[in-house]
């Protein structure tokens, strides 16, 4: 998850990544409207495939 947070942090995308135990795989995404959805999405899509 810190990874795909930095990632996406990069292409100008935040997210919030958890440290916690247990929680420290996931992240915390909020999106505000139509067009950020499409930014989220279309930045996703360009990341290699890591799983």
């Amino acid at each position: 998850a810190a990874e795909l947070a930095a990632a996406l942090r990069q292409r100008g995308i935040i997210v919030r990544h958890f440290r916690q135990p247990r929680i420290d795989q996931f992240l915390r995404i909020t999106i505000g409207n139509p067009e950020q959805n499409a930014a989220l999405l279309s930045a996703l899509k360009s990341l290699p495939d890591s799983r």
